[in-house]
């Protein structure tokens, strides 16, 4: 990983998920939206109205105060109560298709929102039943926002080994900046396995039935969205 922000990369990995997501959500029965998924008290469409709520903030520049706290959130989706599925959906797809240009621009502070959309993306798809629910064609765009927004937003070094891949994933911040462990700062923790499971641990999710080695860190501590 370049230590350089790539600021196209959060409008690549929005409009990668649209291109096989938004034609999953348009096939889905109504029935599925009910569905619940890995946030709790969401269901589906709860999950989706989130989402094209958030995208579309960034879109249209409305960052009232207290926005994305819990609350807001709720409102968000409380307000989208009498919308029909097809809406909802379509609200989502401008969001993924536009806010990319924006979050380009903002420098980096809006970067993680990109992530957590895709996260929720896998949520549904877990819900649904569909294999590989944190993978598939974003993991790469993916994993690579997610390394630029733990630089950020994490206090945990780690060195991730991806199962098949080349070389090594860097997470948290960089030992020049955290003084290294012989200047006093920590020392990089190591993670092994597969990238939908490193998704999983910093995102708070479900690791039910994964395989992973974690060392010189603790689950908890990775989670970048509380």
């Amino acid at each position: 990983m370049a230590d350089e922000r790539d600021p196209e990369l959060p409008g690549l990995l929005l409009r990668t998920e649209r291109d096989v997501f938004v034609p999953l959500l348009r096939e889905a029965d109504d029935r599925d939206f009910e569905l619940r998924t890995a946030c709790p008290g969401w269901t589906v469409r709860d999950v989706l109205a989130h989402c094209g709520a958030a995208l579309t903030r960034v879109v249209e520049g409305r960052f009232e105060r207290g926005v994305f706290s819990p609350e807001a959130n709720d409102r968000d989706i409380a307000e989208r109560a009498d919308w029909t599925n097809a809406r909802i959906v379509d609200e989502l797809e401008r969001g993924m298709t536009e806010a990319g240009a924006v979050i380009a621009a903002a420098g980096g502070v809006m970067d993680a929102i990109a992530l957590g959309e895709w996260v929720h993306a896998g949520d549904v798809r877990e819900a649904f039943g569909a294999e590989g629910a944190y993978a598939g064609v974003g993991l790469a765009p993916a994993l690579d926002l997610l390394a630029a927004v733990s630089r950020k937003r994490s206090p945990v070094p780690l060195t991730a080994r991806l199962t098949g891949a080349d070389g090594e994933l860097r997470l948290g911040p960089e030992d020049p900046e955290d003084g290294g462990p012989e200047d006093g700062g920590r020392e990089r923790g190591r993670y092994a396995g597969d990238g939908a499971t490193l998704i999983r641990l910093y995102a708070g999710r479900p690791l039910t039935g994964t395989r992973y080695e974690l060392a010189g860190a603790r689950e908890g501590e990775l989670n970048l969205f509380g």
